[in-house]
């Protein structure tokens, strides 16, 4: 899932026909030509993790008990797709790839009070005890905090007849993690900022002010081996508000990805055409192969038993020096035989990178 406003399946394909068609070529940058060889790729990965349910139901919800009815699903569904298996799929991913940088998207917390409601889940909290029982050391080098919805009234599960004694709040937020370990890779002055520009939802509820869909990024100053980049993650609205996701396109490039000499920026960008060309004017996509590297959806409750990914939304993309030797989707395929069968609604996608040098002149 990549909002609160799940209207629609992703089924939109026109990156990927770009891509077939051969729009998304890399050019080389004026001036300069990649030296084979030489240092370390620097690997990075985007990922978005699956706030784990469809939460448009409560946000298209027109009466109270719509509403009630609809909180009780969505909890429901976020218990049944278990993030604590996930993180365990997705910790796997993370120790076979072994990227030095990771951008995370729909990174929830869900906190549940009262009576009888299970557990809260913090998405962060759980991914990182699973990374740590592997070894391995990633550090949240920065977040961004997004939607934050409730504490709503939460029916079911709930030991309490009494509407209230029990609810549910929702938060996302979008994560960068560094791989303490990654040779030569130093990284400083974390930021992380919100959009203006968002969808605004109202609840059917008297005095409950409208839902506001938040989307953001985080970022980090680094280097690798004396090359100095900006690593940026992020994550835009869907396509079923195109002019939402276009502004905020528009202010990431004016924004987290403006004045570095040297940007990679990962993340779930939903792009529809228009959004993408506006992306890529700026910056060269990593992905140029065929197939066409498709990461996104899988069923809602990931249950489906083939993958069923039909589009491409999650993209490693660079400015400056930064040049894909590589790309690669990862997580497209089942992590277990049972449900929830994938580690996300979502494919992920590494890169590695290499700097391009300046032509020495005779």
């Amino acid at each position: 899932m990549n909002n609160p406003l799940r209207f629609l399946r992703r089924r939109w394909t026109p990156v990927a026909a770009l891509v077939l068609a051969g729009a998304v070529a890399m050019p080389a940058a004026a001036g300069q030509t990649a030296e084979p060889g030489g240092a370390r790729h620097l690997r990075v990965m985007t990922h978005n993790v699956y706030f784990g349910a469809d939460l448009t139901p409560a946000l298209a919800a027109r009466d109270t008990p719509s509403l009630l009815a609809a909180v009780s699903t969505i909890w429901a569904g976020v218990r049944a797709t278990d993030f604590s298996a996930r993180a365990e799929g997705l910790a796997d991913e993370i120790q076979k790839a072994r990227p030095d940088l990771v951008g995370l998207q729909e990174v929830a917390t869900w906190t549940a009070a009262g009576p009888g409601t299970g557990p809260s889940q913090d998405f962060l909290a759980i991914l990182q005890r699973a990374l740590q029982r592997r070894g391995l050391r990633y550090v949240v080098a920065s977040t961004s905090a997004g939607t934050d919805v409730g504490p709503i009234p939460l029916t079911a599960p709930c030991g309490s007849t009494t509407v209230g004694a029990c609810t549910l709040r929702f938060q996302d937020r979008e994560v960068l993690l560094v791989d303490e370990r990654a040779p030569g890779l130093r990284w400083s002055a974390p930021r992380s900022g919100v959009y203006q520009a968002r969808l605004t939802v109202p609840l059917p509820v008297p005095g409950v002010p409208p839902v506001q869909v938040i989307h953001g990024w985080a970022s980090v100053e680094a280097t690798q081996r004396g090359v100095p980049f900006r690593f940026v993650t992020t994550h835009l609205e869907t396509e079923q508000s195109p002019a939402v996701q276009r502004a905020q396109a528009a202010e990431f490039l004016a924004g987290p990805v403006s004045g570095a000499d040297n940007v990679i920026a990962v993340g779930d960008f939903n792009s529809t055409v228009d959004t993408y060309q506006l992306l890529t004017g700026q910056l060269r996509d990593a992905w140029t192969a065929s197939p066409p590297g498709f990461t996104c959806c899988q069923a809602a409750d990931l249950a489906n038993p083939a993958p069923q990914l039909t589009s491409r939304i999650d993209l490693v993309l660079l400015g400056g020096a930064a040049k894909a030797e590589r790309a690669s989707v990862v997580g497209a395929e089942p992590f277990r035989r049972t449900a929830p069968r994938y580690t996300s609604d979502h494919a992920g996608v590494t890169a590695d990178i290499d700097w391009r040098r300046p032509v020495k002149k005779p």
